[in-house]
């Protein structure tokens, strides 16, 4: 199918790639039909791109790539809505907010979006009494992350 984008014009997604959300994206209920984007410039991130309307599309990614110990508790209920057999075939994005200032860029852990990629159903999920943060700021994830890398080499080097 080809579908046109405000951010990539003209885009060929195959039928098999494109993910149907079983509970849309809050405050976006009316589009179910999504295709993830991958833009090699803007690696690990990525773009989830609308398919009912072109001009819609959200950054996202993997929340273990900013949060090595992310992980989220999922119900049989939400299991079985998205049809999900084995834990290896489920995706998990959170959506990226950047601001004028990308320094102030922040995901929301609390709405990770999961994908089976078997099926290619997702559903974004809302934790509730969750330790993640609606605004869990990127940056600061990025040096948390950098002083750890830093703390362990200096135990090596010790």
């Amino acid at each position: 199918m080809k579908l046109m984008t405000q951010k990539f014009g003209e885009i060929e997604v195959p039928d098999n790639k494109i993910i149907t959300m079983i509970k849309p994206i809050l405050g976006f209920e009316s589009l179910t039909k999504f295709c993830l984007v991958e833009n090699e410039e803007m690696l690990p991130f990525l773009w989830l791109q609308a398919i009912e309307e072109g001009s819609v599309s959200f950054i996202v990614v993997n929340p273990k790539v900013l949060v090595d110990d992310y992980n989220i508790e999922v119900n049989k209920i939400e299991l079985a809505e998205l049809e999900i057999d084995q834990v290896k075939s489920v995706e998990t994005y959170v959506i990226a907010t950047i601001p004028d200032d990308p320094m102030e860029m922040s995901v929301n852990l609390q709405g990770p979006i999961l994908i089976n990629t078997e099926n290619n159903f997702g559903k974004q999920l809302v934790l509730v009494n969750s330790k993640y943060n609606v605004c869990h700021n990127v940056m600061d994830a990025v040096e948390y992350e950098n002083e750890e890398k830093v703390t362990q080499r200096e135990e090596v080097i010790v």
